[in-house]
């Protein structure tokens, strides 16, 4: 299924099954089918909408490109579902939840999993020089490199790089790397002023395997008026689907 954004954008989603809706916000590199696994967990007890953000999978990019566009996207999923949803974001998808709930989206409560603020001394200009040079790789034609900075500033080693390439996966990453100057758009230390306004209930939760987003989560469930903070023992970067749909359920649904 497609909705037209503000603009005009096509965005691509799934609906599936009934009740309060949940729309799944996906983070960098990912078209919808990192959090697919997720709607069948939670489709018993929500309308769950699990949708490509612009410029991957089968929804649109209308240049030129700004997070506003992201939340106009989000505000036609809403009207789409049923209003207010729940929002639920994945590592850099909670920024852009976060950024629709400021601007005043209907959105009823937040859950976040792994948001990639970086509240740590000296974050800004690290996050600004990483945006020059993502630009320049990307501005080239040189997506296997803009790759290569995205997976060194997740905390992969060389190897791990070397290792990416050669998989059967990494066509289609680089298909997808120009998004990643969305995602960095809002990389860097959390906005304080603007989370300040997010009133409403707010999980923030980490895996607990990491100590970067541990320290993220504290952070940014410090500027949040209503936030509770969870930890999913045991998880990584990407967790268990049933993990997750049990503690959505009992947040959304409390």
């Amino acid at each position: 299924m497609r909705v037209a954004s503000k603009d005009g954008t096509p965005i691509e989603y799934t609906r599936e099954g009934s009740g309060p809706a949940v729309i799944l916000v996906g983070g960098a590199l990912d078209d919808g089918a990192e959090n697919a696994a997720l709607v069948p967990a939670l489709a018993t007890d929500f309308t769950v909408v699990n949708y490509a953000r612009r410029g991957r999978g089968g929804s649109g990019d209308t240049p030129p490109y700004a997070v506003e566009r992201e939340i106009e996207d989000l505000a036609a999923l809403i009207a789409e579902a049923a209003e207010p949803a729940h929002l639920y974001g994945v590592s850099s998808g909670g920024m852009f939840a976060l950024e629709a709930a400021a601007a005043g989206l209907p959105v009823a409560r937040l859950a976040l999993y792994e948001v990639p603020y970086d509240p740590s001394p000296g974050a800004a200009p690290r996050y600004d020089e990483y945006r020059e040079r993502l630009a320049e790789a990307l501005g080239a034609g040189r997506r296997d490199e803009a790759l290569a900075l995205f997976m060194r500033l997740a905390g992969s080693s060389d190897d791990d790089i070397e290792g990416a390439r050669t998989s059967p996966y990494w066509s289609a990453l680089e298909a997808l790397a120009p998004t990643l100057a969305y995602d960095a758009v809002l990389y860097g230390p959390p906005p304080a002023e603007r989370l300040a306004t997010v009133t409403q209930p707010t999980l923030v939760a980490t895996g607990g395997a990491n100590e970067f987003f541990g320290y993220a989560a504290d952070a940014v469930a410090a500027l949040l008026p209503s936030a509770v903070r969870e930890t999913f023992g045991g998880q990584g970067h990407v967790a268990d689907p049933k993990v997750v749909a049990q503690a959505l359920r009992r947040f959304y649904l409390c």
